[in-house]
C-alpha cells in the first residue's frame, strides 16, 4: 500500500469515526433523561444525600422547610376533613321550625331534593341534633328538632342571581313540607346584593400562582422528574401528569401542585416521553397561610431547576428574576392581611368554599 492510499484510509477511518461519534452524541441528546435505577427517593430530610448536582446548601435549605415531617415519628393517619358547615359570611339561610317536637334523621334523610346544588352554587340542609343541640347534616338514627337550608352566595362561578334564588326558594320549601316545618327566607333581593358584593370582593383576591421550570437542553422523562419530586415529598396525584405536596392538617387540598404534560404520563413507553417543561402553581386562598406555600414554591422550583439543569420561567417563558418573586411575595402577605380582616384567612373552610 503507498503512502497516499494510506492516508486516504486513515482520513476516512477519522470521518467515520467523527460520524459514528456524532450520532451516538445526538441519539443520547435526544433521549429524555431517566431516573437513577436504585436511587433513594424518598422525601429528603437534613441528612438525605444529595447528588452531586445540586448545591449542598440549598438542599438544606429545602429539606428542613418541605420535609421536615420525616424527622418525627409516624402517627395515627388523619381523620377526614369535616365538611364545612352553614355559614351566614358565604351562605343564605332559611330556618325551618318544625310543627312537632321532633324529626327522625331517616325522615329527613328521604327528604332531601336528589342534587345538592342550585345553579352553580353548594346547597345544604342541616338540623339541630336533639341530643347535642349542634347543627349537622341529617343522619340516620338521630333526631332533630329544627332545620335550616342553605346555598352559598358566590364561589369562583360568580354571584348568587336571581334564577339561582329562586331554584333555592323551590327546594328548600319542598324540604320544609315534607317534614311538616315553616320556612322564613330572607329577602331576594338584599341577599343578591350580598352575593354580588362578596363576589366582586372574592374577584379582586384571588390568587393562583404558578413557576415554570424549562429544561435548558436534554428533555426530562416522567420517571426522571418523578424521581427528583419525590425527594421533595410530591407524590403522586389522581390524575395522570399531576403530584402534589400534600399539607399535614387533614386536608384534600395540596400546599402545591406540579404538572406536566399527560399524555406523556400515559405513554405507551414512559421512557422514551420527553418533557420540555413542567408547573408547579399554588391556589393561595385555599392553603393556610402558616404553609408558607409560595414560599414552599420558590424553593422547590430552586431545587429542581439545579437538580435537573432547568431554567425557572414564567408562562411566556422568560426567566424570572428573584427580586420579582420578591415583590410577589410582599403583595401576598397584604393579601393575606385583607383575607383575616374579612374573616376569610386562606385555608379556612370559608375561604375554601369561596374561592372554589
Amino acid at each position: 500500500m503507498n503512502p497516499l492510499t494510506l492516508e486516504l484510509a486513515l482520513l476516512g477511518g477519522a470521518v467515520l469515526a467523527t460520524v459514528v461519534a456524532w450520532n451516538v452524541w445526538t441519539t443520547r441528546r435526544g433521549t429524555p433523561r431517566q431516573a437513577r435505577p436504585g436511587e433513594d427517593i424518598e422525601p429528603m430530610g437534613e441528612e438525605a444525600p444529595v447528588t452531586d448536582r445540586v448545591d449542598p446548601d440549598l438542599a438544606a435549605e429545602v429539606a428542613p422547610s418541605l420535609a421536615d415531617e420525616d424527622e418525627a415519628p409516624l402517627g395515627p393517619l388523619p381523620a377526614p376533613e369535616r365538611k364545612p358547615g352553614l355559614d351566614a359570611l358565604i351562605d343564605v339561610i332559611a330556618p325551618i321550625e318544625l310543627d312537632g317536637p321532633s324529626v327522625a334523621g331517616e325522615a329527613a334523610l328521604a327528604a332531601l331534593p336528589p342534587t345538592r346544588r342550585v345553579g352553580s352554587k353548594p346547597f345544604a340542609v342541616e338540623g339541630r341534633n336533639e341530643v347535642s343541640g349542634d347543627w349537622e347534616p341529617p343522619r340516620a338514627g338521630q333526631r332533630y328538632t329544627a332545620f335550616q337550608a342553605g346555598v352559598q352566595l358566590a364561589n369562583r362561578n360568580g354571584a348568587l342571581n336571581e334564577i339561582e334564588f329562586s331554584e333555592f326558594v323551590v327546594k328548600a320549601q319542598a324540604f320544609a313540607d315534607s317534614v311538616d316545618g315553616d320556612i322564613d327566607f330572607p329577602e331576594m333581593r338584599d341577599e343578591v346584593a350580598r352575593a354580588r358584593e362578596l363576589d366582586q370582593f372574592a374577584g379582586g383576591h384571588d390568587a393562583q400562582l404558578s413557576l415554570t421550570l424549562r429544561a435548558r437542553g436534554t428533555a426530562w422523562s416522567p420517571g426522571f422528574v418523578h424521581q427528583h419530586a419525590a425527594r421533595l415529598g410530591f407524590v403522586p396525584g389522581v390524575i395522570p401528569g399531576r403530584m402534589v405536596l400534600p399539607i399535614l392538617t387533614p386536608s384534600t387540598q395540596p400546599v402545591l401542585s406540579l404538572t406536566f404534560d399527560t399524555h406523556a404520563a400515559l405513554a405507551e413507553d414512559p421512557a422514551q416521553a420527553a418533557l420540555h417543561s413542567l408547573t408547579l402553581s399554588v391556589d393561595v386562598p385555599q392553603v393556610p397561610r402558616s404553609e408558607q406555600p409560595f414560599a414552599r414554591m420558590r424553593e422547590a422550583a430552586d431545587f429542581l431547576a439545579q437538580a435537573m439543569d432547568g431554567v425557572i420561567s414564567d408562562d411566556h417563558g422568560q426567566a424570572i428574576r428573584p427580586d420579582t418573586l420578591d415583590t410577589i411575595a410582599a403583595d401576598l402577605e397584604a393579601l393575606y392581611d385583607t383575607l383575616d380582616a374579612r374573616d376569610l384567612s386562606a385555608g379556612s373552610p370559608q375561604a375554601r368554599r369561596l374561592f372554589s
